[in-house]
């Protein structure tokens, strides 16, 4: 299965360089969130409506989850509109078998 992240691309280029990936979403770190969030195909827009409209340069990690060696799975939480896959551990970089710039 296919899930995707927002990031931005200097997060991504120092994760890359760091060899681990461990940013949640927009300013919250694993360790603080306790998860890394994600997005299914079709709940990538309202995303990035939501939480990443005014940031620029950002990338979609797409992410095959048969290749993460952290657990994850999609679950309900409170406040959220539907239910959203999370990966608790760092997410693997080659898991990542695409990334694509979003204008």
């Amino acid at each position: 299965m296919r899930i995707f992240h927002l990031t931005t691309a200097d997060v991504w280029s120092a994760a890359q360089e760091a060899g681990v990936y461990t940013t949640s979403t927009r300013g919250r770190s694993l360790e603080q969130e306790g998860f890394v969030h994600c997005s299914e195909a079709h709940q990538v827009e309202g995303v990035r409506a939501l939480w990443f409209a005014d940031v620029p340069d950002l990338v979609l990690l797409e992410v095959e989850t048969d290749r993460l060696t952290s657990p994850w799975r999609t679950e309900q939480l409170d406040g959220a509109d539907q239910p959203y896959p999370h990966v608790y551990g760092p997410l693997d970089l080659d898991a990542v078998v695409s990334v694509h710039a979003q204008s």
